[in-house]
């Protein structure tokens, strides 16, 4: 059970996944400005420059032709609201997983700089010979 429980943890904790679910979350909340866009400002603007009502579609009409910035402005608001907070969530996570990490000592190891090539200064493999972009030979 014991074994579960952790494969469940270190799943949940995976980047990737977290990623995943910033963007679900921020594209939810994305979705309410743009529908705030289209239904407050841009559908009353058609229907008062077309002289009815924008969406008219075989008798069925959607009320609400007076254009309402005031909804727009607080769907934008709202959607910063969510971005900070789920910012602070990921960095607090962030934290938690870097205090955790270094708890456990595994503490990031630095990488070497990568080897360029004295020609062309572009990267290069560290056991290549000769340079993949100006084919110069390279001392070992």
């Amino acid at each position: 059970m014991a074994n579960i429980a952790t494969e469940f943890k270190e799943f949940i904790a995976r980047g990737n996944m977290m990623d995943m679910a910033v963007g679900i979350i921020i594209g939810g909340a994305f979705t309410a400005i743009v529908n705030s866009l289209v239904g407050n400002i841009i559908e009353p603007l058609i229907a008062v420059i077309a002289g009815g009502s924008a969406t008219e579609v075989s008798g069925l009409v959607v009320p609400g032709t007076e254009i309402d910035f005031g909804a727009f402005i607080s769907a934008c608001i709202n959607f910063l609201i969510i971005a900070i907070v789920v910012f602070c969530l990921i960095k607090g996570l962030n934290s938690l997983k870097a205090a955790t990490d270094k708890a456990m000592g595994k503490e990031k190891e630095e990488e070497a700089p990568a080897r360029t090539c004295p020609f062309c200064f572009e990267e290069i493999h560290d056991e290549a010979t000769r340079c993949p972009h100006c084919t110069a030979e390279l001392n070992a």
